[in-house]
């Protein structure tokens, strides 16, 4: 059954928005590296922040560094890699949940598969492979991150299947444990969580949010579970400067 786009305006007193980026609040592009923030949306999380006391949270499987670049000159709580990292407004800093890293044999071996059209990005703690500009090496590509992946490794290690990618990471935790994580402290503790997100990988925290008394909403597809679906990013785009309160701003 297709969902209907929300309509509603949360409490910013009481909400925590928790929002994915590629393909979430931004378009997804060619590359990871040709994303662009459209300054608007910097506008809108801006007032955001500043109407929840802070709490507005990216939670991306890119890695902190890179979202200050996208996001610059805003500086933001973020969940990033996965999971992996958790960075809190009031410390500054990023605090690793995770210190595992990949075998360099096993990235040497999933890097060997860069080809045909298929680049690699390897983001320390995970390597991703992408194909958005090959889709016919999608099911080559497959079986051959399985054969390898199915070796034995140390850390053991797990797929994420994602919008024409493949990323290959330590297994143990994913965005939902990093937000676990976030949701324990300040400003995000005690808030309702509303959790917007588009791919595979974000399934894990659509199915956390009855923890949190949150709502989860999906983008481009219908999820089960979620309750409501945004047709694109653009539209999310427009809720969230619908919602941002035109008074509130802060500097970045």
């Amino acid at each position: 059954m297709k969902m209907d786009e929300p309509h509603f305006t949360p409490d910013l007193r009481k909400s925590a928005l928790l929002l994915d980026v590629d393909g979430t609040i931004v378009d997804i592009a060619p590359k990871p590296d040709a994303v662009r923030v459209p300054a608007s949306l910097k506008d809108s999380l801006s007032r955001l922040v500043a109407a929840t006391d802070g709490a507005v949270a990216l939670v991306s499987g890119r890695l902190l560094a890179d979202l200050d670049r996208l996001f610059t000159p805003l500086h933001l709580a973020v969940v990033g890699g996965h999971g992996a990292e958790l960075r809190l407004l009031d410390a500054g800093k990023a605090r690793a949940l995770k210190s595992l890293q990949l075998d360099p044999e096993l990235k040497r071996r999933l890097s060997a598969l860069a080809r045909d059209g298929v680049s690699v990005e390897d983001k320390g703690f995970s390597l991703a492979l992408h194909y958005r500009q090959a889709p016919e090496q999608e099911k080559h590509l497959r079986a051959a991150v399985a054969e390898v992946c199915a070796e034995e490794w140390s850390p053991a290690v797990e797929i994420l299947p994602g919008k024409a990618v493949f990323e290959i990471k330590p297994a143990g935790f994913t965005k939902a444990t990093g937000v676990r994580a976030l949701m324990k402290h300040a400003p995000f503790a005690g808030r309702r969580p509303i959790f917007i997100g588009d791919d595979t990988t974000d399934e894990t925290v659509f199915a956390i949010m009855p923890e949190f008394d949150g709502t989860a909403f999906s983008v481009g597809r219908d999820v089960a579970g979620v309750a409501g679906r945004f047709a694109t990013p653009a539209r999310v785009r427009a809720w969230l400067d619908r919602i941002a309160p035109a008074h509130e701003s802060v500097a970045p």
